[in-house]
Parts: structure tokens; C-alpha cells; sequence
């Protein structure tokens, strides 16, 4: 018996659901739960990521960031029960899958332009018509009748 339906079933159960749709290029913010003792905090890490890798269960992003003049690089598990959250800060705009370039860069140069145009379907804006036209306000038949009656009791 083939052991990879059994094992994909079993990681389908531990698969995130709420993971924003970022790319190479993006910055992204990750918010890891850290322990300390017995106490649990979690602690912000702001970064560019730099390279996706994997399917699956184990699925790896890894971030570049540059602080205090040095460069650092820290790599996750997307899938990890350490993530608490990923917020997608800022959508770049990059024609390579990999920017390890950025590793030996500092300052403006490990800057990625930012795209303009969100490649989310949902996220586009469109600039309005311009129309000299006013919208027509239609109104509900419980508040017409409620005006109506409101006249009423003026009278």
C-alpha cells in the first residue's frame, strides 16, 4: 500500500488557513510566540522575503532585513505553530524568484520597488467615472412609510 495518500491526509489536517497571499519581493511582518520561562510573548519580525521554497506542510520563507547597519536573514515554517500571524506590509515589485543579491547590500540598495497595482484580483482600484450625473438615492418602503407617518403627526 502506497504511504503517500495516508500522509498527505494527515497533513492536511495542520495546514494554516489564514496565511496572506505574499510573494518574493513582499514585506512582510511575522509575529513568532516566543517562551521565556513560563511566560509566552510575541515578538514582531519586519523583513523582505527573499525566497520561498517547498510545498506543503513544509513550506519555508526566509527574510531579509537590515538593522542597525547589519544584515540579517531568518528563514520559517510557513505552517509553523510558532507563526502567530502574517501581515503583508507592503506588495514589492521584483522579476527574479530568488533576491539573494540583497544580502550584501545596505542602505538603498537593498531597497525593493514597490508595485502599484496589487496583484490580488479583489484589490484593484479603479478610478472613478467622470460624470456629471447624480446618483439616484433609492429608499427603502419602511422608510418611506416611516416619513409618511412622521407628516402625519405634524398635521
Amino acid at each position: 500500500m502506497n504511504k503517500l495518500p495516508i500522509v498527505l491526509k494527515l497533513e492536511k489536517k495542520q495546514l494554516k488557513t489564514d496565511i496572506p497571499d505574499f510573494c518574493v519581493g513582499d514585506t512582510v511582518r511575522v509575529h513568532i510566540r516566543i517562551t521565556e520561562g513560563s511566560k509566552e510573548r510575541t515578538q514582531a519580525f519586519v523583513g523582505t522575503v527573499i525566497a520561498r521554497k517547498g510545498a506543503g506542510l513544509s513550506e519555508t520563507f526566509t527574510l531579509h532585513r537590515v538593522a542597525f547597519g547589519e544584515g540579517m536573514e531568518r528563514v520559517f515554517l510557513l505552517h509553523s505553530p510558532r507563526v502567530a500571524q502574517i501581515e503583508l506590509v507592503r506588495e514589492g515589485k521584483v522579476r527574479r524568484s530568488k533576491l539573494y543579491y540583497l544580502r550584501g547590500t545596505k542602505g538603498k540598495a537593498s531597497k525593493v520597488k514597490g508595485r502599484i497595482v496589487s496583484r490580488r484580483k479583489n484589490a484593484r482600484v479603479t478610478a472613478p467615472e467622470n460624470t456629471n450625473v447624480e446618483p439616484v438615492v433609492e429608499k427603502s418602503d419602511a422608510a418611506t412609510s416611516q416619513e409618511n407617518t412622521t407628516e402625519e403627526t405634524k398635521a
